[in-house]
């Protein structure tokens, strides 16, 4: 069964927010590959699709479940290049980290060495060529796909200030013209760095000839990468945090991610009774829940080597039962938090054998730093922007890893079923996952209308820096009247907002069953077979 956004079956399934990317993990599920090995596939396609929301030149994350095995996180957070340092910015006159330009690629790209881990998990014998797994994404390169809308709007907005970074222009503006919607839209120098990585190893990226090109460029242009930067870079193999609530077992990703905030928004909310999703109650008692986990975020998480809290500690159950007490039903609590926004796709596959993957991969901003190598096609996250030049857990120092919003969430219910799920959207992720997870686990929404129904953010979107409590126009005014009543600060947007994110999941039942579903609000979808 399956239509654009939702789809069933039982030999596997992918979900992601372009439908070329799920026809080309679903292509390798067909011929016999993993949900692992699919999900390169995707992760390559969309970097070539979806360039302005995330690319070969930024960081990935995996929570991969595996029939049998513990839940596993592989991370591609990519580390700071040795030159970067407080005083290297310091001594060019900023006062905070610039978040485009040379001196905004400040990271090593881990997206890349996380496809390597986690295709290492499955049996080398058992594996299909690497240029099976890149062969969609290489094509949609050469030879053009379609300008999205989404592309299309966000070149429109961001051009202007993009187009005079080294690289940018070349490579994403063809004829010094933004494309329009449907317009064949070609990277060839992507596809031919595509055909370098199927031939010579994912590892050309950080330690052969693309490793040595990136060097010479990024030095050249001026940013604060060496080839050293590449040639010392791992991805590694984590466990994940886990909170268990009444529907099961929640997972994700350990800092310096912001798994933690997920986690924590769910928790508490479990604790706070609300019977229904419908009304202000449900917004406004998960709302004051996001208050407290982005609080808790913002003051503790960071780079795990550096940071002074312990996340088991802040995921206690009486220090979640104490959250919970502390929120009022009946007004709304103070918010002037800072928001962090971003560019960045989620996507989830599963197969036959029950491997389930949440994988979620980002340049940060859209378009990363803009600084784009003509010789390859790729363009450099600003990840890097995420650190601070004051003394804290997050501070810049060299090979340290950043803050990241990215947190990809797996959940083990306790019927037996397995959820992966996410979304891109900074601020919003946390947010988004948990009006995803509790309509679908725990207010029995099927999985497409839990994905479909209006949504809200709390504090700052793409072209709003307002901190308000935004919701989308399908909402009753009735609901809004009564938040406002609460104290909440609430502004409309569009009936269907980008800004909300472009959310996912995918759920595998005991009977075999595989659910997916993609969110109106991108240009995806969910395949199965």
């Amino acid at each position: 069964m399956s239509d654009k956004f939702y789809a069933s079956g039982i030999q596997g399934c992918v979900t992601a927010p372009h439908r070329a990317a799920a026809e080309a993990g679903k292509a390798i599920l067909a011929e016999g590959g993993t949900a692992i090995e699919a999900m390169v596939a995707a992760a390559a396609t969309i970097a070539v699709v979806y360039p302005h929301m995330n690319g070969l030149g930024g960081d990935a994350f995996w929570l991969i479940k595996r029939k049998g095995h513990d839940p596993i996180v592989v991370s591609g957070c990519g580390r700071a290049a040795e030159r970067a340092s407080v005083s290297y910015y310091r001594d060019r006159g900023y006062s905070a980290l610039p978040v485009r330009g040379p001196d905004a690629a400040l990271l090593v790209p881990g997206a890349i060495a996380s496809w390597q881990l986690a295709l290492d998990l499955v049996p080398e014998t058992q594996r299909l060529p690497l240029g099976h797994l890149l062969r969609d994404a290489t094509d949609y390169a050469m030879n053009g796909c379609p300008v999205s809308r989404s592309l299309a709007a966000t070149l429109e907005t961001f051009s202007p200030g993009l187009r005079t970074i080294p690289g940018f222009e070349e490579v994403f503006l063809p004829g010094g013209r933004v494309p329009g919607v449907g317009e064949c839209y070609r990277q060839a120098a992507l596809g031919t760095t595509l055909s370098k990585l199927a031939e010579e190893g994912l590892e050309s990226f950080y330690r052969g000839a693309l490793a040595e090109t990136h060097g010479r460029f990024l030095e050249i242009a001026g940013s604060p990468l060496r080839l050293a930067d590449f040639q010392s870079y791992k991805a590694e193999y984590t466990k994940p945090i886990s909170t268990v609530i009444r529907a099961g077992t929640l997972y994700n990703s350990r800092p310096p991610t912001q798994g933690l905030a997920s986690l924590l928004i769910l928790a508490i909310f479990d604790r706070l009774s609300v019977e229904s999703a419908d009304g202000s109650s449900y917004i406004h008692h998960l709302v004051e829940a996001t208050k407290h986990a982005l609080t808790v975020r913002n003051t503790n998480l960071g780079d795990p080597d550096f940071m002074v809290a312990d996340t088991s500690e802040l995921l206690a159950p009486d220090v979640i039962s104490a959250a919970a007490a502390s929120i009022d039903a009946g007004r709304a609590s103070p918010w002037p938090g800072p928001s962090a926004l971003g560019g960045t796709v989620w996507m989830g596959a599963a197969d036959r054998e029950g491997t389930v993957v949440s994988f979620i991969q980002s340049l940060f901003w859209e378009f990363g730093s803009g600084l784009t190598c003509p010789e390859t096609g790729i363009v450099f996250e600003n990840r890097g922007a995420g650190f601070s030049l004051a003394p804290g857990p997050n501070q810049l120092a060299p090979r340290k890893r950043p803050f990241h919003t990215l947190n990809p969430a797996l959940a083990e219910l306790t019927d037996g079923r397995t959820m992966a799920y996410g979304t891109m959207g900074g601020d919003g992720q946390p947010q988004t996952q948990a009006a995803v997870f509790t309509r679908y686990a725990m207010f029995d929404f099927t999985l497409e209308r839990a994905i479909a129904e209006p949504r809200w953010l709390l504090g700052k979107t793409w072209g709003n820096d307002s901190l308000s409590l935004k919701l989308e126009g399908r909402f009753p005014f009735e609901t809004e009247d009564q938040l406002n009543d609460l104290g909440h600060t609430t502004e409309r947007v569009a009936d269907y907002s980008e800004s909300m994110g472009h959310a996912g999941a995918i759920v595998v039942h005991p009977s075999g069953l595989i659910e997916g579903a993609s969110d109106p609000r991108s240009d995806g979808a969910a395949v199965a077979f």
